[in-house]
């Protein structure tokens, strides 16, 4: 059976794709073989991976549907052991049409069981909002990635994620654990950084990783390119973080 990780926070902008990205090459990297599913309509995994998502015949919106299997559309990237689930932005849609259909909270999990590949780790990218497909996500997994920016607003909202959580937990999915919390976007030469970090530490004892992800350019433009950061400036600030904070997922999976 794989291992998967649902990455999520229904708010936007914190680093939420870049860590899904960028562990799944880290994982893959030290030879687990590991299936990246992009399933934000936004399709940001996708395109920050290089593919041209006008040039996919089958995505993770058919799966949603149930007009295709999952190995269907995996597509091998161009790293060892690194495989991408694709999407394009008309998953919204059949997230619409998901809404009155049967086993609608359950797709995304029937889809990796069903799976023939085999895969070590799964790791799902779900959309900035509390969606339908965010709780197919969830439902899916054995554990839950949150990456928390270190700004103001961090923790606002969380509450309602933490709730779904437990309502996954009691009705469909009675093993899914927080794996952690990641702290990103640190800027050490900030005291507002500091105390954020904190304050999430307050409010997730035991769970924060050591790791933080700092501001970092390279990091940034690394998706443009169509690069992992490990592939794009394997030395940068936000590589050798992506890299160590990958071997403390690792150790709390047991993999």
């Amino acid at each position: 059976m794989s291992i998967v990780i649902t990455v999520t926070n229904q708010k936007g902008g914190v680093g939420k794709t870049t860590t899904a990205v960028n562990l799944a090459y880290y994982i893959a990297k030290g030879g687990k073989k590991t299936l990246l599913i992009d399933f934000d309509p936004q399709g940001n995994a996708t395109s920050g991976l290089g593919v041209d998502k006008q040039s996919l015949q089958l995505t993770m919106a058919d799966v949603a549907m149930e007009n295709a299997m999952l190995d269907q559309v995996v597509a091998a990237t161009n790293y060892k052991d690194f495989f991408l689930a694709p999407t394009m932005p008309i998953l919204a849609n059949a997230e619409v049409e998901l809404a009155q259909a049967e086993r609608r909270f359950s797709r995304l999990k029937n889809a990796i069981e069903s799976s023939k590949a085999n895969y070590d780790v799964v790791i799902i990218d779900s959309p900035p909002s509390l969606s339908l497909l965010t709780v197919n996500g969830l439902v899916a997994a054995n554990y839950v990635l949150l990456p928390v920016q270190a700004e103001f607003y961090a923790l606002e909202g969380l509450g309602q994620l933490l709730d779904a959580m437990k309502l996954v937990r009691k009705g469909m999915n009675p093993t899914l654990e927080l794996l952690g919390v990641l702290p990103t976007m640190m800027d050490s030469r900030t005291v507002l950084s500091g105390q954020v970090h904190e304050e999430i530490k307050k409010h997730f004892p035991g769970k924060v990783f050591n790791e933080v992800i700092p501001r970092n350019i390279r990091l940034a433009e690394a998706p443009s390119h169509g690069l992992p950061i490990g592939a794009y400036d394997r030395f940068s600030k936000g590589a050798r973080a992506y890299k160590a904070f990958t071997k403390e997922v690792l150790n709390r999976v047991s993999i």
